[in-house]
């Protein structure tokens, strides 16, 4: 039963995924509605989104650097707590200032407890198998706007932005908290034994300092930056930009669940590519999918456009954001694996702020959104760039523990 529970753990990472970022990135859909009502600009309300993307990558490396002591379940039942609590604030606020601090602050802060603890989590409990497990706890990030969006929008439509907002804050809570009690650590029998076949390799240091400044670091996390700072402004305005196209707030939200499905298919295709090419090729080759993606908003108009292109991005960054972490086991150990999963994840999240806000402004200065996507799609090829430098790798780390050959 042991060797199997990791699957458990799996299913439990992608529930929880699929509700926390549901509920977190569900912001794009209360744009227009909470602007309408409370006369706040779109950057301000944008704002906390991008308070939350800063807070969520400080908040994620400190979560993931505890992980490694502590374990994911008590992190992530806290975070459970800080979410709901989080979104209650902010659905009563009435001033922008106090929505920003609990959207941004405790939302963002919750947010950074979900991917580096439940991540590293999964990679300990397999060694067999592991591309496939971790794209499949990914597959809760890529139902939430399938789920949790058009969810949202229902609600609104039916009892407005403020009850909305609290209601996911009840249910997300009550969802995660007994989930979160089925994760916990790899057994500590399978932790300490070494893989069979494997020639031992001197441990790695787990100093903070001593992960960090390593280019099979540096170099992974400056990717993942300018990959979300690319599709952030994308993903969070398209919605709104889809309104201004004359489409209803129904059919623009399920642009996100089209996004979605597609982000599906393309963690399931990527992670089977990745095991036969290279995680290395893979990434290069959806970052250059997701630039074109990007650039072809600028001529779009339509709502089957909009799908198609929803379509194409899903498909490009939902397969390329799993395989940062199959490619952070490769370069480090399992032990230190929260904190370089929670630094990778801090340094993306800065990147993902700069959309939502910057955005806004571009907006608000020209009157359209053309020149956010001319500057997320010039982010995302110098993302491919960058990700032709990656280091080269000796295979995966060597086993110190926490595999499972299930």
């Amino acid at each position: 039963m042991e060797r199997n529970y990791g699957w458990v753990i799996v299913a439990a990472g992608a529930v929880i995924t699929c509700v926390a970022m549901g509920a977190m990135f569900a912001l794009p859909v209360y744009l227009q509605p909470m602007a309408e009502d409370t006369g706040w600009t779109r950057a301000g309300i944008s704002g906390a989104m991008t308070i939350g993307f800063i807070v969520m990558g400080v908040a994620g490396f400190l979560w993931g650097t505890l992980t490694d002591r502590v374990g994911a379940r008590p992190v992530v039942l806290i975070a459970a707590v800080t979410l709901g609590l989080g979104l209650f604030i902010a659905s009563r606020a009435n001033d922008i200032l106090v929505f920003q601090i609990a959207y941004g602050g405790l939302v963002g802060a919750s947010g950074g407890a979900f991917f580096a603890p439940l991540m590293a989590t999964v990679l300990g409990w397999f060694d067999k198998h592991r591309s496939l497990a971790v794209s499949l706890v990914s597959l809760g990030g890529g139902v939430a706007p399938m789920v949790m969006t058009p969810l949202a929008t229902v609600l609104i439509e039916q009892m407005g932005w403020r009850n909305a907002m609290m209601t996911t804050a009840l249910v997300a809570t009550m969802i995660i908290l007994p989930t979160g009690l089925l994760v916990r650590r790899p057994p500590a029998a399978v932790e300490e034994a070494p893989q069979a076949g494997v020639v031992a390799a001197p441990a790695q240091s787990t100093s903070v300092l001593s992960v960090m400044r390593q280019p099979k670091f540096i170099v992974p996390a400056g990717v993942f930056f300018l990959c979300c700072a690319a599709h952030s402004g994308p993903i969070f305005h398209t919605v709104s930009y889809a309104m201004l196209c004359g489409a209803s707030a129904i059919a623009a939200a399920s642009i996100y669940s089209v996004e979605g499905l597609a982000g599906l298919f393309g963690r399931l295709i990527f992670g089977l590519l990745a095991d036969r090419i290279g995680v290395k090729r893979v990434i290069v080759g959806g970052l250059v999918l997701q630039a074109v993606g990007i650039y072809s908003y600028i001529y779009i108009g339509e709502l089957g456009q909009f799908y198609m292109l929803a379509a194409v991005l899903g498909l490009a960054y939902g397969g390329v954001m799993p395989l940062y972490s199959v490619l952070a086991r490769e370069y480090f150990s399992p032990r230190v694996m929260g904190t370089v999963l929670g630094g990778i994840v801090m340094t993306s999240s800065i990147g993902m702020a700069f959309g939502p806000v910057g955005g806004g402004w571009l907006f608000d200065t020209f009157g359209d959104y053309h020149w956010l996507y001319v500057s997320s799609a010039g982010i995302g090829i110098a993302a491919a760039l960058v990700a032709l430098t990656f280091p080269k790798g000796s295979g995966p780390a060597p086993v110190e523990g926490n595999l499972q050959t299930a």
